[in-house]
């Protein structure tokens, strides 16, 4: 071998690509890794929304140990813990509780700081891969397999190979533990209120492989799909949907979607039970009915109660709050807003009084049915346009 070829073969490696060549191979390789993330450990191991073929399974699982060297049961593990103890004390790596400075930047170091607790491992670990292979390479040799995917990276590559790798290497730590951990539950769109502060980054869930889709997941948590609206764009879906095609996956659990029955002119235990399935659907329509209210009520409040615009603009934001999360001082502002609007207080108090029927408490089934038919009557005698609308939608759930 002449020196040339050996000073190529050591700038490109054995593909022979360029700058523009390498640049797109790194993210197709990395896209593969989200893929692998998404698909196998968090919707197939974490919350058992899909069932997996031993084929792609088994390819995921060899990618992540040589592209991450993160152990199945520790990601599983964490993530479940994630999701009981969500924005409180005990949430591995929540943005609410520990920063969003320190999330973001040390997202892997909170992961590896959880792996270790034995209690998380004990108590949520459980179901996951436990064969041969797995305890006597993956889990027993993690990082051994980012040190063969360097070796391969040079070969590939050549010295950008190192780059390449350094990029993989960081992909994971930034993409999944900094953004989704950290701004996942601190920035973005909210489809639902869930009980948790997690938001929708951004409608496309592309570049995450849907896990941008993050407040859809924390409302559906245990759902194989992430996108609820017809404009997102999950592609983790689109490639859980190919394999189940070819029959390489079989998903198990979706979002439930409401049915109706426009004939039904009053509301019975049936209707109840829907509203209280579908209940993230019912508030998230309540929300657009509030916001209904406040353009019919805003030229009012502006013309005769001459409140200030930021006044308005901040109880806007508190109106489509949950009001059980609100704090002392919102709740006067909101008594302020409310002396000039009795529509808007209408609005408030029977969202309050909607969230009783799905709440635990020592109601029968009887009491409920008539609690559910009483707001029905009241909401549609309230002369308010938008709450007469809903609760005509509301009671015909089937």
């Amino acid at each position: 071998m002449d020196l040339s070829a050996v000073l190529d073969f050591f700038s490109n490696g054995v593909t022979g690509l360029g700058a523009w060549g390498t640049v797109a191979a790194t993210l197709i390789l990395t896209h593969i890794t989200i893929a692998s993330v998404t698909i196998f450990l968090h919707r197939h191991q974490a919350h058992r929304a899909l069932e997996l073929h031993a084929i792609p399974s088994h390819f995921f699982r060899f990618w992540l140990w040589l592209t991450t060297g993160q152990v199945t049961k520790e990601w599983a593990a964490i993530h479940r813990k994630h999701h009981a103890k969500c924005d409180t004390e005990e949430d591995p790596h929540s943005p609410v509780t520990k920063g969003i400075k320190t999330v973001f930047w040390q997202g892997a170091e909170l992961y590896r700081a959880e792996s270790k607790n034995k209690e998380t491992m004990e108590k949520y670990g459980h179901g996951t891969p436990d064969d041969w292979i797995e305890r006597n390479l993956y889990t027993r040799f993690s990082w051994q397999g980012v040190a063969l995917m360097l070796i391969l990276d040079v070969i590939l590559f050549g010295a950008k190979g190192i780059t390449v790798w350094a990029v993989q290497m960081l992909w994971i730590p930034v993409t999944a533990a900094g953004i989704i951990n950290g701004i996942g539950h601190w920035w973005g769109y909210r489809n639902y209120d869930c009980s948790d502060a997690a938001t929708n980054i951004i409608p496309w869930g592309i570049i995450i492989g849907g896990e941008e889709l993050h407040n859809n997941h924390h409302t559906y948590a245990t759902s194989a799909k992430l996108s609820s609206k017809w404009y997102e764009f999950d592609i983790g879906w689109g490639y859980i949907r190919a394999m189940e095609i070819v029959g390489l996956a079989k998903v198990k659990k979706m979002p439930p979607k409401p049915k109706f029955d426009p004939a039904k002119v009053k509301a019975d235990f049936e209707t109840l039970q829907s509203v209280i399935a579908n209940r993230y659907d019912v508030m998230a329509k309540y929300a657009k009915s509030v916001k209904a209210a406040w353009k019919e009520e805003l030229e009012h409040l502006k013309d005769k109660a001459q409140l200030e615009a930021r006044f308005l603009k901040s109880s806007r934001k508190l109106l489509q709050r949950e009001p059980a999360k609100l704090a002392a001082p919102q709740k006067q502002q909101l008594v302020e807003l409310f002396q000039h609007s009795k529509a808007l207080e209408t609005m408030h108090n029977m969202r309050v009084e909607l969230g009783v029927l799905w709440e635990r408490s020592h109601f029968s089934r009887d009491e409920l049915v008539h609690k559910l038919q009483d707001w029905c009557e009241r909401a549609e005698a309230s002369g308010i346009k938008s709450l007469q609308e809903f609760s005509l939608r509301l009671r015909s759930y089937a």
